[in-house]
């Protein structure tokens, strides 16, 4: 009963900002099989820049077959050693692994409940978790929704300092085909997510 008197309280762009995080996270956790390239070929988008960058992801994901689209994210992130790009905060932020970034990010997710799935084994300040975290906490998937002054400090700390560079690393990678389509619509994303935050009334 209590669920949803929350969930109703949600409106509704704040569900879809969710749904996008959500949806970005899912695809940079690993490659998507048939089912989600045909999902993503099906999305539509409006004329304005995030619409834009939707509906060409879903005409790429319509010439994306699963074979195809796993090499190009193990070449992406994995590699033999390591990917073309590293996607996490401390990566992006020190020029290492493992620094003061994830450390903070543990900090503030143990405060709000949030703990490391155990078949997850990389280091939570990857790009996917992240955007998988901001949506979580917009619907409140760990208690009630966080406030918008909350969405904002985690923004700001945790995704807002990295995510665009990184967005924008992933469109001009030299393996990325699919994936530039996807690092379009985020850099887009967090573009007009970091404008919002930033009029927000704090």
């Amino acid at each position: 009963m209590t669920a949803v008197a929350e969930n109703l309280s949600i409106v509704e762009e704040d569900r879809l900002r969710a749904d996008l995080y959500n949806f970005l996270g899912l695809l940079l956790s690993g490659a998507p099989d048939q089912m989600l390239l045909e999902q993503t070929a099906g999305l539509s988008g409006d004329d304005s820049a995030l619409g834009q960058a939707i509906t060409a992801l879903a005409k790429v994901a319509k010439q994306t077959k699963p074979a195809g689209v796993e090499r190009e994210f193990n070449n992406l992130f994995i590699g033999l050693g390591r990917g073309e790009l590293l996607p996490y905060a401390s990566y992006y932020l020190t020029g290492f692994l493992n620094e003061k970034p994830l450390a903070a990010l543990r900090q503030d997710m143990a405060a709000r409940g949030m703990t490391r799935a155990q078949n997850v084994y990389e280091p939570e300040d990857n790009i996917a978790s992240l955007m998988e975290m901001m949506g979580a906490l917009i619907v409140g998937r760990f208690g009630t929704p966080a406030s918008l002054a909350d969405q904002k400090q985690f923004f700001n700390k945790h995704i807002g300092p990295w995510a665009g560079h990184f967005f924008s690393d992933l469109e001009g990678a030299k393996t990325s085909i699919f994936y530039a389509s996807v690092a379009h619509v985020g850099r887009v994303f967090m573009e007009i997510e970091a404008e919002g935050f930033r009029m927000s009334v704090q």
